[in-house]
């Protein structure tokens, strides 16, 4: 106004009813919204993937107070933004209707899950499940899991409990790999690939990831490799061993199981018989 009308600085602020103290304040930002605003851009540089409700979520867990529009305030204001991924064209695959197995060792599930050390640094979570007893057979846990990496747990376990008939997994790049593939075909072990985007078939394993995160890794702050190692394994044997599940009449897996191959033993007996 007063730089195209000729009126002083008091006739201009009464006219659109601003106050002068108003129009000449200088907006010092807090120091520690500076301290704040610093440690954001901080973990968003080392977290690449995270958006500002991640980074709130970290925030949260250092014991900063600032709730989540703050946060958002803060993250627009250094110009942070988090790049979409470009969609990876998946594997051309019949769908398959989610599989109920009739007995132990028959369809396996597995799946990755992700978390990070104190340090921030990331950890793969790879979780094998029997479909049919619902046991945890084992959950390796490295910073990098490939496909010979996943043969290779899964040749373990097989030693013990022998191997599946099929294998249920995703289209990762780990499932997908000619390592992965070429220890099936020798094993003699039916990969089945659900459709891209479709978890929903492979939900006996996405049931269990989503107990896995809850009571094992939300709860839990993992020091280094070693120390996440131990709770998870601990956490296994207590989910196989103690808890109950609902589908298995209020059982652990582990006892399930047994009584599966009890029944199995003797319905055998009863036949020679």
């Amino acid at each position: 106004m007063r730089q195209v009308l000729s009126i002083s600085e008091r006739q201009a602020c009464r006219l659109v009813g601003l106050a002068r103290t108003t129009l000449r304040r200088v907006i010092v930002e807090a120091l520690a919204a500076t301290v704040l605003k610093a440690r954001i851009i901080d973990l968003a540089q080392a977290r690449r993937r995270f958006g500002y409700r991640r980074i709130h979520d970290l925030l949260v867990r250092e014991g900063v107070q600032a709730n989540h529009k703050k946060v958002y305030r803060l993250y627009r204001e250094a110009g942070l933004a988090v790049r979409k991924r470009r969609r990876r064209k998946g594997i051309m695959i019949d769908r398959l209707a989610l599989y109920v197995p009739s007995q132990a060792n028959e369809v396996w599930s597995i799946d990755f899950v992700m978390d990070a050390l104190a340090n921030g640094r990331r950890i793969k979570c790879l979780t094998i499940v029997d479909d049919f007893t619902r046991e945890c057979l084992d959950i390796a846990v490295d910073y990098g899991i490939s496909g010979s990496y996943v043969a290779q747990v899964l040749e373990a376990i097989g030693q013990f409990k022998g191997l599946p008939r099929a294998i249920r997994t995703d289209q990762g790049p780990e499932f997908t790999s000619r390592a992965f593939d070429r220890w099936a075909y020798e094993r003699g072990v039916n990969l089945k690939l659900i459709a891209a985007g479709k978890p929903t078939q492979n939900a006996y394993i996405e049931s269990f990831n989503g107990k896995f995160r809850d009571e094992c890794l939300n709860d839990h702050y993992f020091n280094n490799l070693a120390h996440a190692r131990v709770v998870i394994a601990d956490w296994r044997h207590d989910y196989n061993n103690q808890r109950p599940h609902s589908s298995l009449g209020r059982i652990p897996p582990a006892e399930f199981a047994a009584l599966h191959r009890l029944r199995s033993i003797t319905a055998t007996h009863h036949k020679i018989v």
